[in-house]
């Protein structure tokens, strides 16, 4: 892989909140994300000039748990994945919170991370642990437990059924330009994998980019003719990747002492841009940044917005020039 290129911090716009944890960007700029006290907010203005400076805050809806992963329907509604609660639609005109669906199989959806709703309606989203919810979610990570699912919930329909299992902390979902897969990032692996929707292959995983520089979180897709964007919430750790080779048990214990250690990020940040074709077009990153735990990002106005679970606010860099 060559060598990155440099991530240009230009603003930071706090919003009132903590963790806003994915990010997400409509057609006329304006950025929508949720933080830790379960609000759903919407940033206007963020890329005026000077960028960041005419920045407004509106609170849209509370969902009552922890939202995480958002997609901007076409209808001006939300879908939000809830740490606590499940699958959630918000309108965000009248701040109403629909449930679509909390359980599967049974058994209750506790650490929904993120989901997309392709064009025939029909929505996948990800449960990235069955072992820890968000609150250790450190505890997966290290255990490496490959409990990660991919869920698809049928249009109109209030029963998800699992499609791809064993996934290693599933986390963001992007679809291909013409919808015939599924990017899904595999945080604890450092991989995206390909999900075939069409074709003889349809309902095959296999391994879509590996070997990433970083942790991949969020991820999300700049119209349908721009780059899958990748966040990377944290960098390569050696150690952790060697203590993934050990034993069960050994990594059982880890993971015990993990949840229970205090945890704060580097300051490395870093996101990736991915063609349809699994090569990275751009790799921006900064070995020390004052903006930590970069979990997801989108692009727009020119701009790239940055959000973070750790952080009080998002953070606005330079765009690259697309090739």
């Amino acid at each position: 892989m060559d060598r990155p290129t440099a991530l240009v911090p230009l603003a930071y716009v706090g919003v009132g909140g903590r963790g806003p944890e994915d990010v997400v960007a409509d057609d006329r700029g304006r950025v929508f994300t949720g933080v830790e006290d379960g609000r759903i907010l919407r940033l206007d203005g963020l890329t005026e000039q000077p960028v960041g400076a005419a920045a407004r805050v509106s609170v849209l809806a509370e969902t009552g748990g922890r939202p995480l992963g958002l997609e901007l329907l076409p209808d001006g509604d939300l879908l939000v994945c809830d740490a606590e609660r499940g699958l959630l639609r918000v309108d965000p005109d009248g701040g109403t919170v629909h449930v679509l669906a909390d359980a599967v199989a049974g058994e209750r959806l506790r650490f929904c991370s993120n989901v997309v709703a392709l064009s025939d309606g029909t929505v996948y989203f990800t449960v990235s642990s069955r072992r820890y919810p968000l609150g250790q979610w450190i505890g997966d990570i290290v255990e490496h437990t490959g409990t990660g699912r991919l869920l698809r919930l049928a249009p109109g329909s209030r029963t998800p059924e699992v499609v791809l299992d064993g996934l290693q902390f599933a986390n963001g979902l992007a679809p291909s330009a013409d919808e015939s897969f599924l990017v899904v990032a595999e945080t604890g692996a450092r991989r995206l994998t390909r999900y075939w929707l069409a074709g003889a292959g349809g309902g095959r995983a296999e391994t879509f980019v590996a070997d990433l520089p970083g942790m991949p979180d969020n991820i999300w897709r700049a119209g349908k003719d721009g780059p899958v964007w990748v966040s990377l919430a944290g960098p390569r750790v050696p150690p952790l990747d060697l203590l993934h080779r050990s034993s069960p048990a050994v990594r059982g214990a880890a993971a015990r002492v993990a949840v229970r250690a205090p945890y704060r990020p580097t300051g490395a940040a870093g996101v990736l841009a991915v063609d349809d074709e699994g090569r990275i077009t751009h790799h921006l990153a900064r070995r020390r940044s004052g903006y930590r735990m970069v979990t997801s990002v989108c692009e727009t106005g020119g701009h790239l917005v940055l959000g973070s679970l750790w952080e009080r606010g998002v953070a606005l860099c330079e765009a690259p020039s697309r090739p």
